[in-house]
């Protein structure tokens, strides 16, 4: 048993017990996408085992998976609203409401999952959560979402020139599409659910996703090449509604917001042991995985998206803080 899941049992023990020696006075209710299991729905209810543990049982976080409580777009409104009490979204969502999230959400904007990690976690990532509040949401931490690279059912891309003309879906998302664009390819913006009969019917030739997304959505079954450009990688956040917020005392408010920091190594070990799963499933399928990229030209191609979305002096200080983070 990992460290991960020995501590996760541990705190929802501890949980089971602070429960049984007190009804709770608050239940706050946590939305989520992913399905039951994935490593952010995981990393919550965790959070929500210490929330029980250190408030004595007075405060309980009840954790709803699957988008039962609405997509993110409406998920992010409802927490707006104090419907929802607690919101795990992809920054992408965000990208429109808090303009920092934009920059986070640049192709290359991280050299690797670990350089993420260092500016996430950092007076930067401290920064971009801060900036969620005049929107009637408290930023508490970031998760991971793995990092995102291009499949396709036609040929192995070893460069630019290797996408020329490539049909790509895509999330609806302006970046997106002009980062596809801006590579030479066609980007075709359409909901998850229609990419694999789309690929296999040749509507499009493929997709971009992380090993977990390209795994489970069974995608490796009719797109065969995957290469690990890893254009994107974008962080999730866990946020709070405000008005649920300001409800909490300050020293419940600092127990929850320990509470998510405490959650993410937790996630992020968790998150580790899934991307290998579908890792090795995916190679034993006998997909053709290209690793042996120059990303330099890729990165170089960007320019002109950095030019449309990075148009604030303070958008470009961000940039060049990021770039210049170890």
């Amino acid at each position: 048993m990992t460290l991960a899941k020995t501590t996760f049992a541990a705190l929802l023990a501890s949980a089971a017990l602070a429960t049984a020696a007190g009804a709770c006075e608050m239940t706050l209710r946590s939305s989520d996408t992913h399905p039951d299991g994935y490593p952010t729905v995981e990393a919550v209810k965790a959070m929500g085992g210490m929330v029980e543990e250190r408030t004595n049982g007075r405060i309980c976080i009840e954790v709803f998976p699957s988008a039962q409580l609405g997509e993110e777009k409406d998920s992010i409104e409802q927490t707006q609203f104090g419907v929802i009490d607690l919101d795990r979204v992809s920054l992408g969502p965000f990208n429109n409401i808090v303009e920092e999230t934009q920059v986070v959400s640049l192709p290359y904007i991280f050299r690797s999952v670990d350089h993420m990690h260092h500016v996430m976690d950092g007076p930067i990532g401290d920064e971009i959560l801060a900036a969620f509040e005049p929107h009637d949401l408290i930023g508490l931490a970031f998760y991971d979402g793995g990092s995102r690279s291009f499949y396709n059912s036609e040929k192995p891309i070893h460069s630019i020139a290797d996408m020329k003309g490539m049909k790509f879906r895509v999330m609806q998302s302006d970046i997106f599409v002009d980062m596809v664009d801006a590579l030479g390819a066609n980007a075709t913006p359409m909901p998850y659910g229609e990419v694999y009969t789309s690929i296999q019917t040749g509507a499009i030739d493929g997709a971009e996703n992380n090993w977990p997304s390209y795994d489970t959505s069974g995608h490796y079954e009719v797109a065969k090449y995957y290469t690990l450009d890893q254009h994107l990688i974008v962080p999730e956040v866990l946020v709070m509604s405000k008005l649920t917020w300001d409800k909490l005392t300050p020293e419940d408010q600092a127990i929850v917001r320990q509470a998510a920091k405490d959650s993410v190594p937790i996630m992020r070990d968790l998150w580790e042991q899934q991307e290998k799963v579908s890792q090795d499933k995916i190679r034993a399928a006998g997909v053709e995985v290209v690793t042996d990229i120059d990303k330099t030209p890729f990165i170089e191609a960007m320019a002109p998206v950095y030019q449309k979305y990075v148009t604030t002096d303070k958008l470009k200080d961000l940039v060049q803080r990021i770039q210049a983070t170890e």
